[in-house]
């Protein structure tokens, strides 16, 4: 299933890509922290490392990989996630139940609230009080 079309949103930091029948919004912040790169998943089932401090992330650049797949470019510095159609697909249809995983991840790490999310700027804030 090829897309029709692919958008950055800049403002409101989502990538939307349109399938046809069925158009998803997926937040940068969703896509870096679920990049399908092995810095991200590891290289096996239990050697993935949770990604922290994502909420402010922005795409920089989105190249084309073949007819098959986009390579984005995010400002953290993040550039190996190679992401199928079929993997964008994927996380649009199940964006929700990845987003509360994602959450419950962070709190099991001991994060609380948006703590994992945006941690620098909590600490930044902490600094200047």
């Amino acid at each position: 299933m090829n897309p029709t079309s692919i958008n950055v949103r800049m403002q409101s930091k989502v990538l939307e890509i349109n399938f046809g029948e069925i158009i998803f919004s997926l937040p940068f912040e969703l896509l870096r922290v679920y990049s399908p790169s092995a810095e991200v998943r590891g290289h096996g089932p239990g050697q993935e490392i949770l990604q922290t401090e994502k909420r402010n992330v922005s795409i920089t650049e989105l190249q084309p990989v073949g007819h098959y797949a986009i390579q984005p470019f995010f400002t953290d510095g993040h550039n190996t996630g190679i992401y199928t159609w079929e993997y964008l697909h994927w996380l649009g249809v199940n964006q929700t139940r990845l987003w509360q995983e994602y959450l419950n991840k962070l709190q099991a790490a001991g994060f609380s609230g948006d703590a994992g999310r945006n941690a620098a700027q909590m600490i930044n804030d902490r600094n200047i009080n």
